[in-house]
């Protein structure tokens, strides 16, 4: 599922409606996205999930609906279908959903995310990217007089009760990553300035650097960091030595902060660990 939005403002009130759901029997009844990050969460932990166990696992979604999700995450290249209706992940490369990856090294992103914050100052214009990390500073950040620009559509319900100044850009949402990115979005991002960025990623290595699995982020966050003061990007140790489709940035171009030091920071030799 794409969305295509054209400005900040319909971008921001669609995707509130579109986090609040609705209710039927009593019962939430999923939207698409939050029925494929359970789908993908569930193939995390096991090697092949039959089309019986999805329906099993998510109680009161059709199989007809089940098999439209499959297909779906096929077309995404996150899976692969099996004869008889089963699913696996799909080897190397893929976008793991921004939910599930907001469950894995938790402690260690909390981390990151408030050292992070603790470099944002007063009066600046910051560019908040998509991903779990990143979206963790905002609690930090509350109390703070900033601008915020971002691409993270998951921002939304953390802003509920601060006084930040936030500017959601337009552009098409990728429900899987819950990230807004495109066309417009880098039109939008070439006409600002920030004085700090903090950019999400999915790996690091020496051969394919600071990387991505979509070569539409990876233009993205290079926009940013060319209009930034200062960029660093936010990557658990976790991410150190994986290499996804899409190089972002040579590794040591831009300064990684992570919670520990790892033989493939210490070989960027651009780094900070939060404490």
């Amino acid at each position: 599922m794409n969305i295509c939005l054209n400005d900040a403002q319909d971008s921001m009130s669609f995707w509130l409606s579109f986090l609040a759901g609705i209710k039927k029997k009593g019962m939430e009844l999923m939207i698409p996205y939050q029925r494929r990050t359970q789908m993908l969460q569930l193939l995390e932990k096991n090697e092949v999930v039959s089309l019986d166990d999805f329906c099993k696992k998510l109680q009161g979604v059709s199989e007809s609906t089940v098999r439209r999700d499959l297909k779906t995450l096929e077309a995404e290249g996150q899976i692969v279908l099996l004869r008889g209706g089963g699913a696996r992940l799909k080897k190397g490369s893929y976008e793991v959903p921004v939910n599930s990856k907001s469950i894995k090294n938790v402690n260690e992103k909390e981390n990151i995310a408030r050292y992070a914050a603790g470099l944002v100052k007063d009066g600046e214009s910051v560019y908040l990217d998509s991903g779990s990390t990143v979206l963790r500073m905002v609690k930090y950040l509350k109390n703070k007089d900033i601008t915020i620009v971002t691409t993270n559509a998951m921002i939304l319900p953390e802003l509920q009760e601060t006084k930040l100044k936030c500017f959601l850009a337009g552009g098409e949402i990728n429900v899987s990553s819950a990230s807004i990115l495109g066309t417009k979005t880098n039109s939008d991002l070439q006409r600002m300035y920030f004085d700090k960025a903090f950019l999400g990623a999915n790996g690091f290595s020496d051969k394919a650097g600071i990387s991505t699995p979509d070569l539409r982020e990876a233009e993205k966050k290079q926009i940013v960091c060319r209009n930034s003061t200062k960029a660093y990007v936010l990557l658990d140790s976790s991410k150190s030595g994986k290499n996804t489709l899409s190089k972002v940035f040579e590794l040591g171009e831009v300064t990684i902060i992570s919670d520990k030091e790892t033989d493939m920071l210490l070989a960027s030799g651009n780094y900070i660990v939060a404490k």
